[in-house]
């Protein structure tokens, strides 16, 4: 049996260790579908399209991985990209509460959907995506959490 992985995130922007544990996943998984929501209650700093734009350059190289933007429930969307594993990072053990929550959910409204939470390298465990935007956001230097294109984004984007 092939088994398809969701890694679900609004990577606004897509950071070095979104990129990581993509990476690691591709290696345990047939498929690995990267799912960007929507998130329209967070005001992205990027359009949905762009999110999947910089994921996608940001991935090239990975032949099984494949970047859609969704706007629906992740259980729902799941069952329509036939995912039967929902891959979560952990960069703390702060994160697990509301992740342990997500997870109950999501096997709530999709039975079939297992969640396995991944931690990131302990090079990109304090790497978050608001972090990094904030630290760009104040002229830092973010070119060891992001790839360049990312940088470039955010740099045309902030001024």
């Amino acid at each position: 049996m092939k088994i398809t992985a969701i890694y679900p995130g609004s990577f606004d922007p897509i950071t070095n260790g979104h990129a990581d544990l993509i990476q690691r996943a591709a290696a345990l998984y047939d498929r690995v579908i990267v799912a960007i929501a929507a998130s329209s209650r967070k005001s992205p700093l990027f359009s949905l399209d762009e999110r999947v734009a910089l994921a996608e350059q940001v991935l090239s190289g990975m032949g099984n991985v494949e970047v859609r933007g969704f706007d629906t429930l992740l259980a729902d969307y799941a069952r329509e990209c036939d995912a039967q594993v929902v891959l979560r990072g952990l960069r703390a053990v702060s994160d697990f509460e509301y992740e342990f929550q997500l997870a109950g959910m999501n096997k709530r409204l999709n039975p079939d959907l297992e969640t396995i939470f991944l931690t990131p390298a302990e090079e990109y465990t304090y790497i978050s995506s608001s972090l990094v935007k904030e630290v760009a956001s104040l002229g830092g230097d973010i070119s060891g959490f992001v790839h360049t294109k990312v940088r470039a984004a955010l740099s045309d984007r902030l001024g």
